[in-house]
């Protein structure tokens, strides 16, 4: 069983800048596709986004293109999500998430099957 501990979300002013990480367990992660979510208070969870089990190609949600980054390091079993120029609408709680089935499904948005507790960005105007 794949466990996810994301970590690095916090308060930040509009255009700000954050760093989260997500730290799996397991020996196979690097044949994992990994992506990020985010659940805004009274909306549904929407994708962020989402990185191969290579690192390339990654994938964005338009509202968030040009601004966040997604990228990992395999050797440190790690996803991250820069995030920069942050706005008010990009407060929620950022969940990490694995797809860790076998075969490999790919890794389309609703592919994941592991996910992590999630961390809380709040960002002010």
């Amino acid at each position: 069983q794949v466990q996810l501990v994301e970590s690095g979300g916090g308060l930040v002013q509009a255009g700000g800048s954050l760093r989260l990480s997500c730290a799996a367990s397991g020996r196979t992660f690097s044949s994992y596709a990994m992506a990020w979510f985010r659940q805004a208070p009274g909306k549904e969870r929407e994708f962020v986004a989402r990185i191969s089990w290579s690192g390339s190609p990654t994938d964005y949600a338009d509202s968030v293109k040009g601004r966040f980054t997604i990228s990992r390091d395999n050797a440190l079993n790690t996803v991250y999500l820069q995030m920069n120029s942050l706005k008010p609408e990009d407060t929620a709680v950022y969940y990490c998430a694995a797809n860790t089935k076998i075969p490999y499904t790919g890794w389309g948005i609703k592919e994941y099957d592991c996910w992590g507790q999630g961390t809380q960005v709040t960002v002010s105007s």
